[in-house]
C-alpha cells in the first residue's frame, strides 16, 4: 500500500512520514509529483503556516491540485489533512485576506476569537477531542493543537473546547481532516494514523 505525503514546502513532513511508519506504514512516498499522488492508495496532506501561503504553494505544483481532485474526489481514495491540510479542504480561508482552498467541504477558515480572553491566541497544547457524531477514524481522547485559525462550516465530526467550541476534525465520505497533529499526539494520534491506514471508506 502506498501513501503520498504531499510536499509542497508547508508541511512538517519528516515527523509526520516517521508517525506513520510507527502507526505501521511500510511505503511513504514523500513527493511533489502529481503522478506519483494520482497512483497513491492513501494521500496524507500536511500544513503549517498561513492558509493563503499553503494553498499558493499547492497550487504551484504542477498538476497537484487537479490530481488531489481526481484521485481523492472522483478516485475515493482515503486522504487525511493535517493543520493546515484540513483547512484546505475549505471553501477559504480568511488569514490575511481571503484566499480560495480546495472546495471540498463548505466551509471557511478563519480568526479564533474565544469568548474569555483568558483563552490565548493561538491555541497551543493539548486538549479534548469531543467527536459530535460517530466515525469509524476519530474517537474521544487528548490531541495536540497550535492554531490560530479554525474551520467553521458544514461536516464537522469533532470538536474541542478553547473559551467555545472549536473544530478539532471534518470530513465527509473518503475525506477526512483534523486540526490536530496527530505526529505531536502520541499514544492518541498513532492509534488514528493506524486507524487511517487500515480505513475502507
Amino acid at each position: 500500500m502506498s501513501i503520498a505525503l504531499i510536499d509542497y514546502g508547508a508541511g512538517n513532513l519528516h515527523s509526520v512520514a516517521n508517525a506513520l511508519k510507527a502507526a505501521g506504514a511500510t511505503n511513504v512516498d514523500i513527493t511533489a509529483d502529481a503522478d506519483t499522488v494520482a497512483r497513491a492508495d492513501r494521500i496524507v496532506l500536511p500544513g503549517v503556516g498561513a492558509f493563503g501561503a499553503c494553498a499558493s504553494a499547492l497550487r504551484a505544483v504542477p498538476g497537484m491540485v487537479e490530481a488531489l481532485d481526481r484521485r481523492v474526489r472522483g478516485g475515493g481514495v482515503p486522504f487525511l489533512g493535517i493543520c493546515v491540510g484540513m483547512q484546505l479542504m475549505a471553501d477559504a480561508g480568511e488569514e490575511n485576506g481571503i484566499h480560495p482552498g480546495l472546495g471540498w467541504l463548505r466551509g471557511t477558515v478563519r480568526h479564533l476569537t474565544p469568548t474569555d480572553l483568558v483563552a490565548k491566541v493561538p491555541h497551543m497544547g493539548w486538549n479534548d477531542v469531543v467527536p459530535a457524531l460517530a466515525h469509524p477514524l476519530i474517537e474521544p481522547g487528548e490531541a495536540y493543537f497550535l492554531h490560530s485559525y479554525a474551520y467553521e462550516g458544514e461536516d464537522v465530526i469533532a470538536s474541542t473546547d478553547h473559551a467555545g467550541p472549536v473544530t478539532a476534525a471534518i470530513g465527509r465520505d473518503n475525506m477526512l481532516g483534523v486540526q490536530f497533529h496527530p505526529e505531536k499526539s502520541q499514544r492518541y494520534g498513532l492509534e488514528l494514523l493506524a486507524r487511517f491506514l487500515e480505513w475502507r471508506p
